[in-house]
């Protein structure tokens, strides 16, 4: 683990401070958590361009032919 130095505003500590609180974490937690979430949404945005290029609209459609034509259930009609 390392450590890191970080300047915030006063408004921002206060913030993370009463919410680290009400969470019942240290901040170094909410930070870290905050951060990884971060970290993981940026990642999950990556990967799915990724996967978006390698799309095949044909195969796609080909798939979509595939399912049945079905009255949808009670509430799921839109």
């Amino acid at each position: 683990m390392s450590a890191l130095s970080l300047r915030l505003p006063d408004s921002v500590h206060r913030h993370i401070k009463e919410i680290a609180q009400k969470e019942g974490v240290s901040i170094n937690q909410f930070i870290s958590s905050a951060v990884s979430e971060k970290i993981s949404a940026i990642m999950t945005e990556e990967y799915l361009e990724r996967r978006a290029k390698r799309a095949n609209r044909k195969e796609f459609k080909k798939i979509l032919d595939q399912v049945p034509s079905r009255t949808p259930l009670a509430g799921d009609e839109f």
